[in-house]
């Protein structure tokens, strides 16, 4: 579980910015959007240009450098804020796996080249390789094996290194090591329509129809569009070898993506993961709702609340959302000039279920 995200000289996240999502409330209503120990279902609002996008690229850096999953380097041309005199984009995550808290922290030159990387298992370092003094240590069990100095990559991730070694001894400690590692690997952001990209997870390209088939049956596609409002009556066929997705009509079929709407296409877009989401450990969808009706969309976060075991974030501009019926105040984050904060944490005032947030929020009750 992810408990808060540090950023510092990043895109346009200029000195530190932090994603706190340790601070549940004791609201009574809701329970199932967090743990006890983290917010695990948040909306983030800001404004155009204030960093919603740039948010999860700074939360998804970490899978370029410890995975083999999809990356989209290109979204990180742009890397260092140019605002700064730092010569380093620092980052910095905070977990929580069973009883045990892990910190990593890295720093980076670039997208590609790291020049730090800390690991901390309850507060004690455990790992530590500078990349500027070609230097380090570490203080798990079995990784005196492991040569920090060794490999033609020098600028490979040492940490990812020692997650696919297997030298590490069979112990509690070194087990939450790997529940990091695991939790990386598994984490996934994906995009909008326009560019159909995403990052984490997988490794690899496939088609929206090939996610579903072979996922689910495309009745079941097709009930899932029902409980939308959205009815077509959905066959599969073989075209060259390929599994498509068609509309049946009385006077012929159709390739549903050539008659879909922006909106539907999207939807069978966000189904295509839907279906795979309960194998990530962390999602986040950036402007999820841009070709949404406001219904939809709530409905969207109805069935994406049901997804107990994953943490995801959804960023939007749609107030409509914004709602004590939906999720609760904690899980409502504003990105401001210096911060991101909840709405909870946002105001004096104490918020209960009653209060109509939405309405709030456009008066400028809250100071992000």
């Amino acid at each position: 579980m992810l408990t808060k995200f540090v950023v510092s000289d990043f895109m346009n996240f200029k000195y530190a910015w932090t994603l706190d999502l340790s601070e549940p409330n004791n609201y009574e209503f809701n329970p199932e959007v967090v743990s006890k120990d983290a917010i695990t279902k948040a909306i983030v609002y800001g404004p155009n240009g204030s960093g919603k996008s740039n948010l999860g690229l700074a939360l998804f850096d970490i899978v370029g450098h410890l995975t083999d999953n999809t990356k989209r380097s290109d979204k990180y041309r742009i890397y260092k804020n140019l605002e700064t005199e730092a010569d380093r984009v620092s980052f910095e995550y905070h977990f929580k796996f069973d009883d045990h808290k892990l910190i990593y922290k890295y720093q980076k030159k670039d997208y590609e080249r790291l020049l730090l990387e800390q690991i901390f298992i309850d507060e004690k370092e455990v790992i530590h390789f500078d990349y500027q003094t070609n230097d380090g240590f570490i203080h798990l069990e079995g990784g005196d094996a492991f040569n920090l100095n060794n490999g033609s990559d020098k600028e490979k991730s040492r940490v990812k290194s020692l997650l696919g070694s297997t030298l590490l001894v069979q112990n509690e400690i070194n087990d939450i090591f790997y529940k990091f590692g695991d939790f990386v690997d598994h984490m996934l952001m994906f995009y909008s329509l326009d560019s159909r990209g995403y990052q984490g997870f997988k490794f690899g390209s496939e088609k929206i129809s090939r996610f579903i088939l072979e996922e689910k049956s495309v009745k079941e596609f097709q009930s899932f569009l029902e409980s939308m409002g959205i009815h077509y009556n959905l066959i599969e066929k073989d075209i060259d070898g390929e599994r498509q997705i068609f509309c049946h009509f009385p006077n012929g079929d159709v390739n549903f993506f050539k008659i879909a709407s922006t909106g539907t296409s999207s939807l069978a877009l966000l189904y295509g993961w839907y279906i795979q989401m309960e194998k990530a450990s962390f999602v986040f969808i950036d402007e999820f709702d841009a070709f949404y009706h406001f219904e939809l969309a709530e409905n969207v976060v109805k069935i994406l609340k049901e997804l107990r075991n994953t943490q995801i974030i959804l960023t939007t501009h749609n107030t409509d959302l914004m709602s004590n019926e939906l999720l609760r105040p904690d899980c409502y984050y504003l990105i401001g000039e210096k911060r991101i904060t909840s709405i909870n944490n946002a105001t004096e005032k104490e918020l209960r279920r009653a209060n109509n947030i939405q309405k709030m929020y456009k008066a400028g009750a809250f100071n992000a």
